[in-house]
């Protein structure tokens, strides 16, 4: 810790935190209370350290806990570790604080300056040009915890940091203090568990206040910093747009008949609210600064022209104006400027077309101040909102539209039979063609917005809200402009038709008017074996099609193609998917280079690591080659959200990281276009991956393996919690398959066996070394491939929080003929993955961070006594409503004790 930087140490934060939840126990339940989570407490820790020889004496409190004592220990324990994270994030925050005065940070700004320091200025700006970075902020449902729950642990934060970096008096200190403690009685006050489902009005706002309160501040500070590296590095370098940020959140419809086009209309004009707000609240904080004299000063030409265009536009509020800043001419702009922005969604003429325009008036407003010797004012005031204009625009996050295919396969087939077509029964040939002639013909087909309005259709109610969508979707283009909606993701994506019917039904909208207009990028969702398989049949036969090269042609020729990693993995297990994605990611830039067509990735990531989380820096750079077009996308979910983006500073560094390691992925792949992976390795995965995959598949498909599941996990209760507006399972049939990738991986992390993040990876590697493969090949591997050493590295990790002695507490609830068959095959796979995997990467732990390691020790004993209340309640044949709303607490419990959910 360094004393000028810092009051404070993780440990310090740990024990008050801890404290203070023991001290509010006593307060508001009894002593008694507080001395059944002390014993609770403290019999794990012996355990874990090796001072008791079993976890019995656990089991005998929790046999004993009457239900309302249950409720309490759970709810401590919960709070505890709430409390804890944040502790641990003002630590990370401390490291990069620390790290950053040093100049020690690997995956900084400064070092991706010092990366483009060994290429000439052309070679560089080509690098930047490229580079487009777009978090994609989901609605995904794996957040365990309410907003209000949230709103007070923010607040708690806000406090730490006060602690930790500002010079208090006594007074002040204990000032602080007594908040925090304020704070906690009211955390412990506060139910935990939400009494209703989420509304997806709700979790847009949720993702909204990230934008908003986080986002929208940082983003001026990475580009100021960038230059600034850039010009120590001898580069001198505007640096052009390098990330935007999206969201899924009121658009997204796959599986989600909540999400409504009342609700996509709803989001996007709060989120134009939103960001017209912090725009007037920024030019009248610069009506404060630019104060200057107009009588001292010269401020152009240009100036002068733009501000007599507004005085002509607005001539009543333009006298006003001038009477109240007589001689202050930048003032008058910024004062016309601000009125410009409360006229856009006014009926009163004058306001501001589009975003470009607003831009246009801050970069008049930059020249002019800078002509004037102003330059220090600009860079601090008028670039950082120049930046935020580039990257928010007037829709704050532009919005991606999903959909399963099915449901616009529907839709065409229901409209086109009331024109005497029968869709159905076309051969999938006869479908591209039919779709095809549409699109290319002059007259309409269809006419969306008449179909969904008429009632006496003969329209199901899947077909007619589709319909409305893309008939509503031309008026929203119209009014908050192309930017703001501008992404049609399709789900389940395993023909071209499918991705015709989107060009269609948008064409016949208006949406789209070839072949000078496309409003949309349509976007094919590559997520099942079939489909993956399947690219260069499904991509080849679009690139060719009439139609769709048209589209594509207005669009740029980029096309942005999603990876679903989710089900991609609980299709085919962990390393057989991570190779399969590998290879269709190569596969699909041979494909697009083959066709002149620039592609984007779209990597449909979750939080944890069996649906492709682990660290983003490291995953950017893992991809291959010839995938790096510059331009690169990716879901941002739940909890991941707010472990991100929640703390200035933390999302600051993690947008520099991706920055910096996209930078250098576009060098690298400009330098050598084709990763050259040698052929022995390749050959490896490849029996690796199959092996994996059929070990894999045999366990899924075994008899019995559902039940095993269904009994030996929390996934009844997980399925009924209020986590998201959307439902768990896609008919509501118990299988593994129709199962989401979220409530499938939540189940295994809460009953600490995370199969989906390590099963069969020991089946694959003992598959490569029986058919004579050799350790010191994958240690040589392990080395020196990103993709290798990220995917092993990521596997540990899911190996370091799996716990055998606790999953096999879950396994007891199983019936034991299902326990005797399918947990000792789990546990052989995962200590041999185990072992191979530390025998492998050349270490003695699974984890080689000292902070996560750490991390797990501080919170393995502490998360032990809720997975065993968890397993106890479980185990009850018949539960009170009580005892029901404490098995719920123990899996937000666990979720914030594990830093993850699904």
């Amino acid at each position: 810790m360094d004393d000028e930087l810092h009051n404070r140490t993780v440990n310090q934060d740990v024990r008050e935190l801890g404290a203070l939840v023991g001290d509010t126990i006593r307060a508001q339940a009894s002593r008694n209370d507080f001395e059944t989570v002390e014993t609770l407490r403290t019999a794990s820790i012996a355990y874990r350290g090796g001072e008791a020889a079993s976890r019995q004496g656990v089991h005998q409190i929790l046999d004993r806990l009457r239900p309302d004592r249950e409720s309490i220990v759970a709810r401590g324990f919960t709070t505890y570790f709430e409390l804890i994270n944040l502790a641990e994030e003002r630590e990370r925050v401390r490291a990069i604080r620390q790290a950053s005065q040093e100049r020690a940070l690997d995956d900084s700004l400064d070092v991706a300056a010092e990366a483009l320091s060994d290429v000439d200025e052309r070679t560089a700006k080509r690098v930047l040009e490229d580079v487009l970075i777009e978090p994609t902020f989901t609605a995904h449902p794996t957040e365990a915890r309410r907003k209000t729950v949230k709103s007070k642990l923010r607040s708690v934060a806000v406090d730490l940091e006060t602690l930790d970096e500002r010079a208090l008096t006594d007074k002040e200190h204990d000032h602080v203090k007594r908040n925090i403690e304020s704070e906690v009685v009211s955390l412990w006050q506060t139910p935990q568990v939400r009494n209703r489902r989420p509304e997806p009005t709700d979790e847009a706002i949720n993702v909204q206040w990230y934008l908003e309160n986080t986002l929208f501040d940082v983003v001026g500070e990475v580009y100021d910093e960038f230059e600034e590296a850039l010009e120590e590095a001898g580069h001198d370098i505007d640096v052009p747009k390098l990330f935007e940020f999206r969201s899924w959140a009121g658009s997204d419809r796959d599986g989600n008949p909540y999400v409504t086009p009342e609700v996509t209309a709803e989001t996007l004009e709060r989120q134009r609210t939103v960001v017209l707000e912090r725009y007037r609240d920024a030019l009248k904080r610069l009506s404060g600064v630019l104060s200057q004299d107009g009588g001292r000063i010269d401020v152009g030409p240009e100036f002068e022209k733009s501000l007599s265009a507004d005085r002509e536009r607005l001539p009543e509020v333009a006298r006003g104006t001038e009477d109240r800043y007589p001689r202050e001419p930048y003032r008058q702009k910024l004062k016309l400027m601000r009125e410009r922005l409360n006229r856009i969604d006014d009926v009163r003429p004058g306001g501001y077309e589009d975003v470009a325009g607003f831009r246009a008036d801050l970069d008049v407003l930059a020249e002019s101040a800078r002509r004037n010797g102003a330059d220090s004012v600009v860079s601090a005031h008028v670039d950082p909102l120049r930046r935020q204009v580039d990257t928010f625009g007037f829709s704050l996050a532009s919005l991606d539209l999903r959909d399963h295919q099915a449901n616009h396969t529907e839709a065409v087939a229901e409209a086109l039979a009331l024109e005497e077509i029968d869709y159905r029964a076309l051969s999938e040939d006869e479908r591209v063609e039919t779709l095809t002639e549409a699109v290319l013909q002059d007259e309409s087909v269809i006419d969306p917005e008449t179909l969904y309005r008429d009632e006496e259709a003969d329209l199901s109610e899947t077909a007619r809200t589709v319909l409305e969508l893309f008939a509503r979707l031309s008026d929203w283009q119209t009014e908050y402009g192309d930017d703001a909606i501008d992404t049609y993701a399709i789900s389940m994506t395993e023909e071209p038709s499918h991705v015709l019917e989107v060009l269609f039904l948008a064409e016949q909208a208006g949406v789209i008017a070839l072949p000078d207009h496309s409003g949309i990028d349509i976007v094919p969702l590559l997520e099942t074996e079939y489909a993956l398989s399947g690219a260069r049949r499904i991509m080849g036969t679009l690139f060719e099609n009439e139609a769709y090269s048209r589209a594509l042609a207005a669009r740029g020729d980029t096309q942005e193609i999603m990876l679903g990693y989710s089900d991609s993995n609980k299709e085919n297990g962990f390393l057989a998917a991570n190779w399969s994605l590998y290879n269709n990611q190569r596969r699909l830039a041979e494909i697009t280079d083959d066709f002149d067509v620039t592609m984007r990735l779209f990597h449909g990531r979750g939080g944890s690591i069996s649906r492709g989380g682990g660290p983003m820096n490291r995953a950017l750079l893992a991809l291959p080659n010839e995938s790096v077009s510059g331009q690169v996308k990716f879901t941002e979910q739940g909890e991941s959200i707010a472990e991100k983006y929640a703390n200035p500073r933390i999302a600051e560094r993690n947008i520099e990281q991706m920055v910096n390691a996209q930078v250098l992925a576009r060098k690298r792949a400009l330098e050598e276009p084709e990763e050259e992976v040698p052929e022995e390795w390749s050959e490896a995965m490849g029996t690796m991956a199959d092996a994996a995959r059929e070990e894999y598949r045999d366990l899924l498909e075994s008899d019995g393996f559902v039940s095993y599941f269904e009994q030996a996990t929390p996934i009844t209760v997980i399925e009924e919690l209020n986590l998201g507006s959307r439902p768990a399972s896609r008919s509501g049939e118990r299988s593994v398959e129709d199962l989401r990738a979220i409530p499938w991986v939540f189940s295994w992390t809460q009953s600490r066996c995370i199969i989906p993040g390590w099963y069969a990876l020991a089946s694959g590697i003992d598959a490569y070394l029986d058919s004579g493969g050799d350790v010191e090949t994958l240690r040589e591997m392990y080395a020196e491939w990103p993709f290798f050493r990220t995917t092993l590295d990521n596997a540990a990790l899911a190996l370091a929080r799996t716990e055998p002695e606790i999953a096999a507490e879950y396994a007891g609830l199983a019936e034991s003929s299902l326990r005797e068959t399918f947990f000792p095959r789990l546990i052989d796979e995962y200590e041999r993955a185990a072992d191979l995997v530390t025998e492998i990467a050349g270490r003695d732990a699974l984890v080689r961070r000292d902070w996560l390691e750490e991390s797990l020790k501080r919170r393995n004993p502490y998360v032990d006594p809720l997975n065993l209340l968890q397993t106890h309640l479980l185990g009850q044949t018949h539960r009170t409503d009580a005892e029901e709303r404490t098995l719920r607490l123990t899996v937000k419990g666990i979720a914030a004790g594990m830093k993850n959910t699904g």
